[in-house]
Formats: C-alpha cells, sequence, structure tokens
C-alpha cells in the first residue's frame, strides 16, 4: 500500500458545477435512435413508440442536455424529411453511417421525448451539404411563434407552441476526411460566423457552438481551432471539443490514465481560445463544449465504408467492464476540474451505440457499467467544484511517461455543507492510503462510501445477467475530527460524501476513527 495526501479547503472554488456538463447524445447511427429511445411495438414503448424503460433509465442516470441529430449523421441530413404526417416522409440514404434512413423519428419526435426524459434538447445544423439558409429555416420552424412559412408549416404539423431550443452546433467535425462536406478552417470559420450572424438575426437568445478539431490527433488540431475563432470568435458561445478513449497496446496504465490526456487536451484549447482574445483585444472569455466523449473501442470498427446499406444496423455496440467503468469516472472527474471553462459535455451516446444504456428488441434497457459513475457524480457532484492537488507517487506508462498513481476531484454544496470526493487508483497491483485534511467550519461526518472496481475488472452487465456489476457500499475510511483516511483499491473509483452531524451526539459517534458502515444504494428514477 502506498500512501496519497490532499486538503480540501472550500475556501478553494474553481466555478459551481455546470449542470450541462451531464449531458449525452442521441444519433441517428445504428440503433441509438430506431431500436433504442424509439421501438413502436415494444412492451416497454408507449402508444407513440417511445420506450418508457430507457426514458426512465435516462432519468436515473442524471442526463441533463441532449446532443441531436448527429455527429456525423447531420453533415447530409434535410430535417424537412423528419417532420410532418410519418406516411408521407420518405426514406433517404444516410451517407455517414452507409444506413437507410425511414424518417419515422424526427424533430417534433425527439422534442416530444426531450420533454419525457427531462433534459434540454441541443441542436446540430447541417454545415455539410447545406448552409445558412436552411439552418435559419430550421431554427425558424423550431422557435419562432408563427405567421411565417415555416413557423406556421410547424403547426400545422399538431406543434403550436414553439420549441424554444437554446443550444445550437454550427455543424460537427467539420475538419474530418470522413465527413460529408468536409472544408478547411478559413471556409468553416467564414460559413460558421455567416451561419451564426443569420441565425441570431431569428432569435437573440440562442446559444452557439462552433466546431473545433475532431480530436487532438488531428494534424490540423491547435491550427484549426485558432483559424475558425480567428474567422468566427464574437459570432459563437463556445467551440467544441471530441475525444474518445481506448487502451492501446499493453499500455494498461495509460488507458487508466485517460483522464490525464483529457486534462492536457482541454488545457490546449482553452490557450489557443484565449490567445485568439488576446489577438483580438476581446474581453470575452470562449466556453468549452466538450460534446462528445466516452470510452470507445474504435480498433475493432471495420470503418464506415465497409457498411452495408441497412435500416438501424448494430454498430459499436461496445461491451463496457468494470475497468471502463473506473476510467470513465475519472474522465468525469476531468471534467469537473474545467468546470470554469468546460460547462457542456455530451456522454456520447445515450444507447445501445457505446453508450451507458442497452436494448434488445426481446428484453428491457439495463445499465451498463459506465452508468454508475456517470449517475453517481451527476446527482452527488453539487455547489462548487473545489481545487485538489493530492501528493501522489508515479506509474510509468508506455505511452504517457509518468502519471499520477491517484487522482481526486471535490464538490461542495455551500448551502448544505455537503462535500462529496471522488478519488481513482490507477495503480493495478497496489492497494492506497488517501489522507485527506479537510478544512471545515464545524464537525462533519461520513453519509455514504460507494466504490467501484477494485475486483473482477473484466465483469459486465448484460442481457442475461443485467445487474451482476454495481457499485457497493465501502466501510474502507475513518474520519477523526477534519482528517479523513479512505482505502482505496487497485484500479477502482470511490465516492465520499461527507454532511454536517444531525446532532452533536451524531457527530461524536461518527468521529471516533473507528470504521463505519455506511450503505449505498443503486442510483434511483
Amino acid at each position: 500500500m502506498f500512501t496519497c495526501t490532499a486538503t480540501i479547503d472550500p475556501a478553494f472554488v474553481i466555478a459551481p458545477v455546470p449542470r450541462r456538463l451531464f449531458g449525452s447524445f442521441v444519433e441517428h447511427m445504428g440503433r441509438c435512435v430506431y431500436g433504442g429511445i424509439y421501438e413502436p411495438g415494444h412492451p416497454e414503448s408507449d402508444v407513440d413508440g417511445i420506450r418508457l424503460d430507457v426514458v426512465k433509465l435516462a432519468r436515473e442516470l442524471g442526463v441533463t442536455t441532449v446532443r441531436y441529430p448527429g455527429g456525423n449523421f447531420v453533415s447530409n441530413h434535410h430535417w424537412e424529411d423528419g417532420v410532418g404526417p410519418r406516411d408521407e416522409r420518405p426514406s433517404t440514404l444516410d451517407l455517414a453511417w452507409r444506413s437507410i434512413e425511414p424518417n419515422t423519428f424526427g424533430l417534433n419526435e425527439f422534442m416530444a421525448w426531450t420533454r419525457q426524459a427531462d433534459v434540454e434538447p441541443m441542436m446540430a445544423v447541417n454545415l455539410g451539404t447545406r448552409g445558412v439558409e436552411d439552418a435559419c429555416n430550421l431554427l425558424e420552424y423550431a422557435n419562432f411563434a408563427g405567421g411565417t412559412r415555416y413557423s406556421d408549416l410547424r403547426k400545422a404539423h399538431g406543434v403550436r407552441e414553439p420549441h424554444d431550443i437554446k443550444l445550437w452546433c454550427l455543424g460537427n467535425e467539420m475538419d474530418g476526411p470522413w465527413q460529408v462536406g468536409q472544408k478547411t478552417a478559413t471556409e468553416y470559420g467564414r460559413l460558421a460566423a455567416q451561419t451564426a450572424k443569420a441565425m441570431r438575426r431569428i432569435d437573440p437568445s440562442i446559444e452557439l457552438v462552433a466546431c473545433g478539431s475532431s480530436n487532438d490527433r488531428m494534424p490540423t488540431f491547435g491550427t484549426w481551432e485558432a483559424e475558425v475563432l480567428d474567422q468566427a470568435y464574437d459570432a459563437v458561445d463556445y467551440v467544441s471539443l471530441h475525444a474518445y478513449f481506448e487502451q492501446h497496446g499493453e499500455d494498461r496504465v495509460g488507458f487508466l490514465a485517460s483522464a490525464q490526456v483529457m486534462d492536457h487536451f482541454i488545457d490546449g484549447v482553452v490557450a489557443t481560445c484565449d490567445h485568439i482574445a488576446a489577438k483580438k483585444r476581446s474581453r470575452r472569455k470562449l466556453m468549452l463544449s466538450f460534446d462528445e466523449w466516452n470510452l470507445w473501442y474504435e480498433s475493432r470498427f471495420a470503418g464506415q465504408d465497409r457498411l452495408d446499406w441497412m435500416r438501424a444496423p448494430r454498430l459499436i455496440e461496445d461491451e463496457y467492464t468494470v475497468e471502463d467503468a473506473v476510467v470513465l469516472g475519472n474522465l468525469l472527474m476531468s471534467l469537473l476540474r474545467h468546470s470554469d471553462r468546460v460547462t457542456i459535455a455530451c456522454l456520447a451516446q445515450l444507447v445501445n451505440v457505446i453508450a451507458p444504456i442497452r436494448t434488445e428488441p426481446d428484453a428491457g434497457a439495463w445499465r451498463q457499467t459506465i452508468f454508475y459513475p456517470f449517475a453517481l457524480t451527476a446527482r452527488y457532484a453539487r455547489g462548487d467544484v473545489l481545487r485538489v492537488e493530492p501528493t501522489s507517487p508515479a506509474l510509468y506508462s508506455q505511452t504517457l511517461g509518468d502519471v499520477a498513481a491517484i487522482d481526486v476531484a471535490a464538490t461542495r454544496d455551500p448551502e448544505t455543507g455537503e462535500l462529496t470526493i471522488f478519488a481513482v487508483n490507477r495503480s493495478d497491483d497496489q492497494s492506497a492510503d488517501l489522507r485527506l485534511r479537510l478544512v471545515a467550519d464545524g464537525p462533519a461526518e461520513v453519509v455514504e462510501h460507494t466504490v467501484f472496481g477494485g475486483q473482477d475488472l473484466l465483469a459486465t452487465n448484460t442481457k442475461e445477467t443485467p445487474s451482476r456489476v454495481e457499485p457497493r457500499s465501502s466501510t474502507g475510511h475513518t474520519l477523526d475530527g477534519t482528517n479523513l483516511c479512505l482505502e482505496l483499491p487497485p484500479v477502482s473509483w470511490s465516492m465520499i460524501r461527507t454532511a454536517p452531524p444531525v446532532s452533536t451526539a451524531n457527530a461524536t459517534s461518527h468521529c471516533t476513527g473507528s470504521r463505519g458502515q455506511v450503505a449505498a444504494s443503486r442510483p434511483a428514477a
């Protein structure tokens, strides 16, 4: 066992926890929509074809924002094909995923779904094969009250009140050679600025996201952001980041330290944004939208060009392990500690396609392992994100060099005094003794200690065994005054919550230094 120390002081605040940080993503790809959130005739579906078991799990997951309809899909999508009477909608070719798109689920169905799931919509416009005019038409259809061509068309389709969508993505991954309508940074930056200008004339209240690099391995990373923002800095509110993580070769330590890669990626984009702000002498501070992130075993994917023309094919339905869930929990910690700049994030995707929720036509929906750290973080990361600088021994990664063995993040609700601590042990063979000094106005007690990982690292949840893997309660802690000690098993993600005691008597009994049993339950809906 090795030792790590840190101080947690509520005076050192990074930023309030952005609720949009716990977003997700629904793309017309594979079985995310058809057979995922929408499956007419399924026993769990309502009369409109919405799978209510998926809605229930999405609410339990704590999703706050959902990006739609893509993704690569949006870059040759005609939104008009997905509105109006279903029997009059055409089937079309989706060039992104070489699929047949039936268009039986579109904008209005998605907006009805967001109301059931209690999430905020984040809409993307097609800047691949279309442009300014089409984006304005879609915005008019969605947000304008009435009395015009497209707003009245919405009313004719049975939707009297405007959808009032506030978040809009100006295209998707426009630097990627896989993208229909790929553009240079100059071309895209100019188009994004022109589209933003026109859209704001229709609805000045909207927030706009410009496309950053598709990932930080792109040969134009950094220069793409600089050129796009040179064109569009004053026209947009956010720049996007996308990243997917997997283990490369035998470098398990590097995989477990994926959050360190995410940290570096975010810091690089922040530096570029601030460089352009300084260059333009702008006092605006651009925020970041990490609107695609997850674990994806991309090396197993055959590639877009090898896909056959099918409706709702099974695409990248990765089955996640306990180890994957530990890494995902750590990635959420990275997003939290950058909450002063990353104020939107979307786990890609919500159902079936590299997703926390899985479905099958002959079964109910179930939770993958990655569901749990996301749900617990979304529920308990409240109030302010605190700055934590742990001291930790280093582990060696073949791809990253030395990485910290222990990572720690914390949030505190100033209204209730509740403190939530997240900790990850990246060592695969040693437990860690995490010693925390809590700076507080008064006594506290541990109210929950939950651990994920530390054993059965390759275990998964499946249709046959949907509850094989769940978080477990831990007694591996002591709290003596302001000194909190935690035992972190190898390859584990832990969450511990403290709160002011209900009474002085309770505080005395909980702060004697003895290890106390803490109940942990599955996240509730």
